[in-house]
This record gives C-alpha cells, sequence and structure tokens, in this order.
C-alpha cells in the first residue's frame, strides 16, 4: 500500500530532485503539491512546480501558497539557486495552472475528503502549514505524521545557529512545532550528509530523461560541487518515507526561537532533556548515506 502525501515545497534545485522522487517512489502516492516562497518569490516556485509536473507528465493538482512569511519580509536562497529558482534546463512551454484556492484551502480539503489520514510532507518554509493549522484545526485528525526538512540540532546554515527552511520563517515553525503533531524532522545533522558522489552525479545523464535535465540544474546548484558532491537536503525528507530504517531518530522536545537578536531561526533540540519537556518531534540525528546513496538511484532510475 503507498502512502497518500501532500507535498509543501519551494524549487529550487533540490526540490526537483525529491519531487521526482515523490512521483517514482512506488510506497509514495503523491495526491497533491502546493508552494511557498523561500528559495525564490512564490510566483518562481510555482512557475518551476508546473513546469516539473508538466515535465513527468504528472497529473497531480498544485496550489500556490503563501508569498510571505508569517510576519517578517522575505529573504530568499536566489544566491544557491540562480535567479529563476532552477537555473541550467530549458523547460517546454505548458498550459498548466494552478488551482483557483491557496494551498492551506487547498490542503484542507484534500485532508477533509481524504478515505484515510495523509503524510504533510514539507520541504520549504513552514508558512503554509502554520496558515493551515491556525485557519483549519479541524482537520488535524487526518494528518497522519508531518515530515519536515528543516532545522539543526547544531549549526546553521543561513545564520550561525538557524537552518534556512525554519530561519525564513520562525514564527510559522514555531506554530507548528507547538501543535502537537506527530512530527519528524530532518534537519541539517542528516542533509549535510546526504552527498551524491561526483561519480554518481557524472554519470547522471546517461541515466534518463530526469538525469539528464538533474545534471543540467545541479551543475547551477551551489550547495557543494560537482568535483566533490553536491548536498541532498530536500531528498533526505523523501527518503525518510520511503526508507525510514536508514535514518537513526531521537524522541526531542524542540522549541524555535522566535525572538532572539542573533538567535531567530533557531532550532532547539533538547537532545539530552534538559528542559524538562515531553517530546513533540522525532528528529533524524544519523544517516545510512550508503543506504541513502543507494535508493537515490534506484528511485531516480525508476523516473522518465
Amino acid at each position: 500500500m503507498s502512502q497518500p502525501i501532500i507535498l509543501d515545497t519551494d524549487p529550487g534545485i533540490d526540490d526537483a530532485a525529491a519531487i521526482a522522487a515523490v512521483l517514482f517512489a512506488p510506497e509514495l502516492d503523491l495526491k497533491l503539491m502546493t508552494t511557498v516562497a523561500g528559495n525564490v518569490s512564490v510566483e518562481k516556485t510555482t512557475r518551476n512546480a508546473l513546469q516539473l509536473l508538466h515535465f513527468w507528465q504528472a497529473d497531480v493538482p498544485l496550489a500556490q501558497g503563501a508569498a510571505a512569511p508569517l510576519l517578517r519580509p522575505l529573504r530568499d536562497a536566489a544566491y544557491v539557486h540562480g535567479e529563476s529558482g532552477m537555473e541550467g534546463y530549458d523547460f517546454i512551454d505548458h498550459q498548466r495552472q494552478p488551482l483557483a484556492k491557496p494551498a492551506f484551502q487547498a490542503i484542507r480539503d484534500l485532508l477533509m475528503h481524504s478515505p484515510e489520514p495523509v503524510t504533510l510532507v514539507a520541504i520549504g518554509p513552514l508558512t503554509n502549514i502554520a496558515l493551515l493549522l491556525s485557519q483549519y484545526p479541524e482537520c488535524q485528525f487526518n494528518i497522519r505524521r508531518l515530515v519536515i526538512m528543516g532545522g539543526s540540532a547544531g549549526r546553521g546554515n543561513f545564520t550561525p545557529n538557524a537552518e534556512f527552511n525554519i530561519a525564513i520563517d520562525p514564527e510559522a515553525a514555531a506554530r507548528v512545532f507547538q501543535s502537537g503533531l506527530p512530527i519528524v524532522m530532518c534537519g541539517l545533522d542528516v542533509t549535510n550528509q546526504a552527498v551524491l558522489t561526483p561519480e554518481y552525479l557524472a554519470a547522471l545523464p546517461t541515466l534518463n530523461k530526469t538525469g539528464e535535465m538533474l545534471h543540467a540544474l545541479f551543475s547551477h546548484y551551489r550547495s557543494g560541487s560537482m568535483n566533490s558532491g553536491l548536498r541532498m537536503h530536500d531528498l533526505c525528507a523523501i527518503a525518510y518515507l520511503a526508507r525510514p530504517e536508514i535514518f537513526t531518530l531521537k524522541p526531542c522536545f524542540v522549541a524555535v526561537e522566535t525572538q532572539g537578536t542573533y538567535t531567530a531561526g533557531t532550532t532547539v533540540v533538547d537532545i539530552e532533556g534538559r528542559l524538562g519537556q515531553p517530546a513533540n518531534a522525532e528528529v533524524a540525528l544519523g544517516l545510512d548515506v550508503e543506504g541513502f546513496r543507494r535508493w537515490v538511484a534506484e528511485v531516480l532510475a525508476l523516473a522518465l
């Protein structure tokens, strides 16, 4: 039985690899995709997501989400992903359009009508998820769990302490971690280890049309290099859904700092239980890197 999935994303180059994995992993059934401002503006992430769905001829509805964080101005990552968010490949024109309702409404409608609980997967800032939980708390009963790519139990990659997705909208992340939902956090502790080797990257164009496209995008991606290996941050959240056994998890209390002058967006992960609070997340702290690479190779080989 494949797991029904809603994917909230901000494509983004590593998001493109994650979307390929969601579409082609036999364990997963993508019911809805939603976009959020993050790596680039929401207009660009929506355009990129529609281009990818068209590239794979995927019959998946898409809803455009929040254009800005709950309380802060948007800071993007065009410096990592290029101005368009997916530099390096010329996608063909198409007529696809997003749904005529915002992301949090589309997620709510799907949850309320799903015959079974659905897993939410968020690989961008958590703005849409926070809006969903505050506007439609009645839909929580049908969320099986929330798997996020975000946060860190150690150092950050956007500020000294904060990971990008959480730092862009700390208030949204704080609301989500306080929601009582079952949460799995795949943060930098595992995503920084999730490196695809230069040898594998070099062979991608011979794999299939997807490999050719990803190779072109990866050549413009600035999270590592084609010569030293590339970190696949967002792909980790998808790997967890398909291969949970390659991750080492620990139940922890996680708080999101929203006030600190230098620390806003930090995920305070209480590994030792010093704060005396009950755990509110399963935090991924270890990754079987070879197992991850094997799974990526398997799933991308299934793509078009």
